[in-house]
């Protein structure tokens, strides 16, 4: 660690990398690769790492990824039984079902944990590129759910109302997503060039920006359906030197990796843990820069 560790309010927000793979090949994935080789891959490793962290910063966000999540509940309940209620969770799915998972049993479990998982956020796209469990599944979710599409490449952006008449009365909320490997702190909040942004003002009623260094939401709404339409930068640490002219490395993300590696950064940084143990916290900079 080169500079000493600051976070917002709360901590940063700690994404576990599930030690179990998915069967879906989407081809903007850049977490699949991860998945190629399983040695070391250890759920009670991980667990040692979420009792840490939960330690260091016990009202942190904490958002589960893969691989899928939800492709292995026993593992998946283990890992939310090492989170107090202190926290919020996350969980990104893609919601499977398969011959030895029903409908049922997602659902269950869900409404085992309900008291604990703050919202799934599924993944369905405008181009179908994995086998996807039945829509009427979400309107019965028994927790708050998002659906994440990523407007990837050439999406037939004629076909973007009609993705958003899927979800009405589904009870979700829908957040398009920027790839954010061609994210840059030049162009977070470029508007000019921007498609995706253009797109989304000709078909939706434009609403407002929040954002901060690292990331934003434009929100719009449509038909009573509410849309984000979300960009981050594709690293979540930034270098600044603060009022008491101390230089920090600021932290929006910690990541425990599959093999419990705990690190500071998605390019692969290793956290100095007992450096965060000392972490200098400042108020969250997210804020609304604009409201219609």
């Amino acid at each position: 660690m080169a500079n000493p560790y600051k976070t917002r309010e709360g901590g940063a927000t700690v994404t576990v990398f599930v030690p179990y793979d998915c069967q879906n090949h989407c081809p903007f994935c850049i977490n699949k690769q991860e998945y190629a080789d399983t040695t070391g891959f250890s759920l009670e490793k991980i667990c040692t790492s979420i009792r840490r962290m939960d330690a260091i910063t016990p009202r942190c966000d904490f958002v589960f990824t893969g691989g899928e999540p939800m492709a292995d509940l026993p593992s998946l309940q283990v890992m939310l039984d090492c989170i107090p209620t202190t926290h919020r969770v996350f969980i990104n799915t893609t919601l499977p079902v398969f011959p030895d998972q029903t409908q049922e049993d997602v659902l269950a479990f869900l409404t085992r944990n309900r008291g604990k998982i703050t919202c799934v956020n599924i993944s369905r796209h405008m181009q179908k590129y994995v086998e996807e469990s039945p829509d009427e599944l979400i309107g019965r979710l028994p927790v708050p759910a998002r659906v994440n599409c990523v407007l990837w490449k050439n999406y037939p952006d004629q076909d973007l109302p009609a993705f958003v008449e899927r979800w009405k009365g589904r009870g979700v909320s829908i957040q398009f997503r920027y790839d954010y490997t061609d994210t840059t702190p030049e162009n977070l909040y470029r508007e000019e060039g921007d498609r995706i942004l253009r797109d989304l003002k000709k078909y939706f009623t434009y609403k407002g920006l929040d954002g901060c260094r690292m990331r934003n939401g434009y929100h719009f709404e449509y038909d009573g359906v509410e849309i984000t339409y979300h960009k981050t930068l594709p690293y979540s640490t930034i270098t600044e030197t603060g009022p008491d002219g101390v230089t920090y490395d600021i932290l929006y993300d910690v990541i425990i990796k599959q093999n419990g590696d705990i690190h500071s950064d998605w390019t692969g940084v290793m956290m100095d843990v007992p450096a965060y143990e000392k972490v200098v916290f400042e108020p969250d900079d997210q804020h609304w820069i604009e409201r219609c």
